[in-house]
């Protein structure tokens, strides 16, 4: 097998091009202290939560194999359009069958992110409860794609795990619409489906990657800006990004 196979960006140039601007223009929103503002009510510094997306983004193009699947005909150098968006079929000779691999803009450090604002914000219950959501509608509207693999509408985990993270705290709405749309996403969209895998001639099904990965990046998006815009001002308890305490003036005596 030859790893560098397995490296290919998740979608057709353009639409992920687009995904790159978004990314610009949340550079751009840095600059005005707004996303700033919302990275830290999330539970990172800007700078931070800068690095995750870049790498999120950049990751994208990374799959880590994990599995082998036989096939008899497998589908390559194709372009998959669904739901509007063009997803990318890597080009591949005498493969064996499909590869399932783990994508890492798109599983692996949307977990790790997920793990930290779990335990950060200490969600026990509600996060169980939006993962559970979330994972619920994405596996209703998956499909299997033939050559692709699994793929889902772009909006649905992130306007899904908005309104359910809404609903459960609006205190933790952004930790808990991050977590409920990567983790549930990853789980109803691609490892459920996983047994539909075999048989669509794709090469790669990359979990987290083409047909997923536009979702689960949006949703990470869409979680800084829920931080801004609808979480109350006074913060989660123990958070450190307030600012310090103002006490009356005392009167001289």
């Amino acid at each position: 097998m030859d790893f560098n196979k397995l490296q290919y960006l998740p979608l057709d140039l353009r639409h992920f091009s687009v995904l790159a601007i978004i990314w610009f223009v949340v550079v751009v929103w840095i600059e005005l202290r707004a996303f700033r503002f919302a990275s830290m009510r999330i539970g990172l510094s800007s700078v931070a939560a800068l690095i995750v997306l870049l790498a999120s983004l950049a990751g994208s193009y990374l799959n880590i194999p994990v599995a082998e699947f036989p096939e008899r005909q497998i589908v390559t150098g194709q372009i998959v359009s669904f739901f509007g968006m063009e997803y990318v079929i890597p080009m591949v000779r005498d493969w064996p069958g499909t590869v399932i691999a783990l994508n890492v803009g798109g599983a692996i450090i949307p977990i790790l992110l997920s793990l930290y604002l779990f335990f950060r914000y200490r969600l026990w219950f509600r996060a169980p409860i939006a993962i559970a959501v979330v994972t619920g509608v994405c596996h209703w509207l998956a499909r299997p794609v033939p050559g692709l693999g699994i793929a889902l509408p772009v909006f649905v985990p992130p306007l899904t795990a908005a309104a359910v993270a809404l609903i459960l705290s609006r205190r933790h709405a952004p930790a808990l619409a991050y977590i409920g749309g990567s983790i549930g996403c990853l789980v109803g969209a691609d490892i459920l489906n996983l047994d539909k895998v075999p048989g669509l001639g794709a090469p790669v099904a990359s979990i987290g990657g083409a047909g997923t990965f536009d979702g689960i990046f949006l949703t990470g998006v869409l979680a800084v800006l829920l931080a801004s815009i609808f979480s109350p001002l006074g913060g989660p308890p123990g958070d450190v990004t307030r600012g310090p305490t103002h006490f009356p003036p005392q009167p001289s005596r």
